[in-house]
């Protein structure tokens, strides 16, 4: 499959067929539309499991994997499948499965947990996602890292998956609530409280006092 390491988006949301019309016509054998579906979802896909394994060459496996599974799928998949949540759920598992054999740790990339709002959610995100530190902020990242890599460790196995899915899936919490086959309520409460574990340990640091 010569389509994983793509994943570009070459056109906006409000134009592209749905995920269940590019389900239909790949079902009937459209190679662009399995195409199409693989670029819309590769990003994402991979952002997530390098996150949680912290291994690019594994992780291209397991999104190999995971395009793999779905082209598998494509016939017994119904087109009002919700489709996102199906492949971060399998993306999900696989990962699981690989952390218990390595005993590896996820690897977080975000800055600071001070807000339980979800409008203040999204300039956290985005503080999280910038890619271009000042040299100087490299050193002072790469011990924030260690220290978030810590705390993250501490947080129950399921509270965990949540944050790995809302900030490096970008999976609504509805979506998380599909991916582990929990209520959206109860997604919410696990991220809240992961958010107050998360602030609570970090601000008990000696590293960043």
């Amino acid at each position: 499959m010569s389509y994983i390491r793509q994943g570009k988006h070459t056109a906006s949301q409000d134009t592209d067929p749905s995920d269940g019309i590019l389900l239909g016509r790949s079902q009937a054998g459209d190679e662009r539309a399995f195409e199409a579906l693989i670029s819309r979802y590769h990003h994402s896909l991979l952002n997530y499991i390098r996150h949680v394994l912290k291994d690019d060459e594994l992780a291209y496996d397991v999104l190999q994997f995971v395009l793999l599974k779905l082209y598998l799928s494509l016939p017994t998949l119904g087109k009002d499948v919700p489709l996102k949540p199906w492949l971060f759920q399998v993306a999900h598992n696989r990962c699981i499965d690989e952390l218990r054999k390595q005993r590896c740790r996820p690897s977080l990339r975000f800055s600071e947990f001070f807000s339980e709002d979800e409008s203040d959610e999204l300039e956290l995100t985005e503080s999280i996602q910038d890619s271009h530190p000042l040299p100087e902020e490299i050193v002072e990242q790469h011990d924030l890292h260690i220290v978030l890599q810590q705390a993250i460790g501490k947080l129950p196995p399921m509270f965990r998956s949540v944050v790995q899915l809302r900030f490096f899936g970008q999976l609504s919490f509805s979506e998380i609530g599909h991916t582990l086959k929990m209520p959206t309520s109860t997604v919410k409460t696990y991220w809240y409280r992961s958010l107050r574990r998360l602030r609570s340990t970090l601000a008990n640091s000696p590293s960043l006092s």
